[in-house]
């Protein structure tokens, strides 16, 4: 360091040789063979069920110091994983926090239409449950 304890900031000497020189004269493969004329291709993505039950979606209030959250409840045959997962999208959609809790999904805020939608495309029958 300095004097004065001050680092410099004037951008010091430039390096003396480059790391990578070496390697340019070594006949290395410039990058993975990727065939010009072949469309790109896609996933081979499997479509969920088009029926994988009836879920409940609940707005709320009771308990929670008037802070509204979505209740999304009746999963049967998915595991925490995936309903991680769906938590996530519908967290992502809506833009706010949420939690899986107790096998259900608790986001917060009305976010009933949104969560729908997941859920539709999901493969899931989302039904407005309660008032």
């Amino acid at each position: 360091m300095s004097k004065g304890g001050k680092i410099p900031t004037d951008g010091g000497g430039a390096l003396g040789q480059s790391p990578f020189a070496a390697l340019s004269g070594q006949n290395l493969p410039a990058g993975p063979a990727v065939p010009a004329a072949s469309p790109p291709q896609m996933a081979a993505a499997v479509p969920p069920p088009k029926d994988r039950g009836r879920v409940d979606i609940v707005r709320e209030v009771n308990g929670r110091g008037g802070k509204t959250v979505t209740v999304i409840t009746g999963f049967t045959g998915i595991g925490s994983p995936e309903k991680e997962t769906l938590a996530k999208k519908i967290r992502a959609a809506c833009g706010c926090g949420g939690t899986v809790k107790d096998g259900r999904i608790e986001i917060q805020g009305d976010q009933r239409e949104t969560a729908a939608k997941i859920l539709a495309a999901a493969g899931f029958r989302p039904v407005f449950a309660g008032g």
